[in-house]
Parts: structure tokens; C-alpha cells; sequence
């Protein structure tokens, strides 16, 4: 039978949201993804974005590394207006490779929020 459990980011306090301090690689880490390899057992990925800035301002995420492009997706976050949606449920294990962090083009002012759904089957 399946289990599913919502929890905080893992460098999250109480929930709160974790300020982008990193400008470039290797980011502010966000969560550590469940270890292992286990088949049927993942840490669903929800993160969205807020821009304090009065501009503008590119988000990266690094998944786990940044030596090949598809470790690292980018994406514009307006400027003050709301949640943005970066990550929609993605799938990740393997805390020794699948690190999720981030940086962003100016530093302290993009702030990221979301949660883990850790599902087992």
C-alpha cells in the first residue's frame, strides 16, 4: 500500500521560506531528496519562487551537480508579484547525487517556499 507524507524542505525552518543568497553555482541548498536508490520511494518536489527585488530577476535550480545542462533549470521571476511555480511535482532520490539548490542573478532577494510529498509504494 501506498504512503505519502507532506514535509518542509529539508533546509527549511518550520516551513519558511529559504532566501536565495547564491549568485552563482554552487547554490543555496534547498533539500536534500530521501537517500538511496530504493525503488518506490521518492521526495515530490513543490517550489515555487517570490521577488522582493524592484526588478526582475533570473532563478537558477541545480538538481545534484552542474556539469551537464540538464542538472540546472533557469527561469525569470517577475518582480513582486506573488508566488511563481519553478518545480510541479518532480520526482527525486539519491541525497548523494539529486541536491536541490539555487542561485540568482542578484543576491537576497529571491526567496523560495514549497514542500516534499515523501511518497513510498
Amino acid at each position: 500500500m501506498a504512503t505519502a507524507g507532506k514535509r518542509d524542505f529539508s533546509s527549511s525552518t518550520d516551513g519558511r521560506g529559504i532566501l536565495v543568497v547564491a549568485t552563482t553555482t554552487l547554490g543555496t541548498t534547498i533539500h536534500q531528496p530521501v537517500a538511496g536508490t530504493t525503488v518506490g520511494t521518492w521526495d515530490e518536489v513543490w517550489l515555487y519562487a517570490y521577488n522582493s527585488h524592484t526588478s526582475e530577476v533570473t532563478l537558477s535550480i541545480e538538481f545534484g551537480g552542474v556539469t551537464d545542462p540538464k542538472d540546472v533549470i533557469a527561469l525569470t521571476v517577475p518582480s513582486q508579484s506573488g508566488l511563481v511555480l519553478v518545480i510541479p511535482g518532480l520526482p527525486l532520490q539519491n541525497s548523494t547525487n539529486a541536491v536541490v539548490t539555487a542561485f540568482a542573478s542578484v543576491a537576497s532577494k529571491v526567496s523560495v517556499f514549497g514542500y516534499v510529498n515523501a511518497i513510498t509504494d
